[in-house]
C-alpha cells in the first residue's frame, strides 16, 4: 500500500519529518488503536490522532454527552447534549479526516468484554476516569502484549506514561499503581478540573501513542511525566519494575 496524492499533501508536514518520512506516515495510516474514553483526555487524543491519519480507531465509551462536560470535553458540541459520546465523536472526526474509520462501541468496558473490544490493535490509550477501568485496561493490554499509554488528570495537575510490563525490563501499570482505588470524593464532579489541563494532557497522550506506532525521540516506556499547571512544570520519572508485581510477572 502506498500513500495517494492526496494522503502526501494532507499529511507533508508529518512526512517531511526525518523522524517520520513517508513510512511512518503509512504506519500510522496502517494503524489500529484503541481508545478507552471520549471525555476529556480522549476529545483532544482522538482529534490528534484523526488529524495525525490513523488509519483505524476504536472508541469505548457508554456515556452520553453532558452539559457539564462542554467546559473541557471539546470533541462534542452543545447540539450534541443527550448523544452517546461514540456517535458524536464519530461524527466530528469523520468531519476531520473522513479517511479514517471510526468504530465507535457504546457499552462499557469490563473483565469480561476487554480482551474482544482491545484485541487486534497496535496500542492502546486509556483515558477512562475510573481505577477500575484502568485496571481492567491494563491488565488487558498486559496480557495482549500491547502498548499502553496511560493518562489522568486532577483539577491541575496530570500524568501520562506508556507501559509494556510484558517486557523483562520494563514495568507494568500496576507496578506504579498496585491495587488503587476510586473514592467518590475525588471524582471531577467533586473536585473539579480546569479544562485546559485535560486538553493539555490529552494532546501530550496522542504524542505518545504516535511515538509508539513511529518510534521517535527517547521512548516513554518505562518513565512517568508529572505536570503541575499551577506552577507550569513538568518532570519525568524513572518507573521501576516491582519484583513482586503478581501482575507483570505472572505474564
Amino acid at each position: 500500500m502506498t500513500l495517494t496524492d492526496q494522503q502526501l499533501e494532507r499529511y507533508a508536514r508529518h512526512i517531511v519529518l526525518p523522524e517520520i518520512g513517508g513510512a511512518g506516515q503509512q504506519r500510522l495510516v496502517d494503524a489500529r488503536v484503541a481508545v478507552v474514553g471520549a471525555g476529556g483526555l480522549g476529545a483532544p487524543l482522538l482529534q490528534y490522532l484523526a488529524a495525525a491519519g490513523v488509519g483505524y480507531i476504536t472508541l469505548i465509551d457508554d456515556d452520553e454527552v453532558d452539559l457539564s462536560n462542554l467546559q473541557r470535553q471539546v470533541l462534542h458540541g452543545t447540539a450534541d447534549i443527550g448523544m452517546k459520546k461514540t456517535a458524536s465523536a464519530k461524527v466530528a472526526l469523520k468531519s476531520l479526516n473522513a479517511e479514517v474509520r471510526v468504530d465507535p462501541k457504546a457499552e462499557r468496558l469490563t473483565g469480561a468484554n476487554a480482551a474482544e473490544l482491545l484485541g487486534g490493535h497496535d496500542v492502546i490509550a486509556d483515558g477512562s476516569d475510573s481505577f477500575a477501568t484502568r485496571g481492567v485496561v491494563a491488565d488487558t493490554a498486559l496480557a495482549l502484549k500491547t502498548p499502553l499509554v496511560s493518562a489522568a488528570v486532577g483539577p491541575f495537575d496530570g500524568q501520562l506514561g506508556t507501559f509494556e510490563g510484558w517486557k523483562a525490563d520494563q514495568p507494568c501499570w500496576r507496578c506504579f499503581a498496585g491495587n488503587a482505588s476510586d473514592r467518590p470524593e475525588n471524582s471531577c464532579a467533586e473536585r473539579g478540573i480546569l479544562g485546559a489541563v485535560a486538553g493539555i494532557m490529552g494532546s501530550m497522550q496522542a504524542l505518545e501513542v504516535i511515538r509508539s506506532l513511529v518510534p521517535f525521540g527517547e521512548p516513554m516506556a518505562g518513565r512517568m511525566l508529572f505536570y503541575d499547571a499551577c506552577g507550569q512544570r513538568m518532570r519525568t520519572v524513572r518507573l521501576p519494575k516491582d519484583p513482586d508485581c503478581p501482575a507483570c510477572h505472572a505474564a
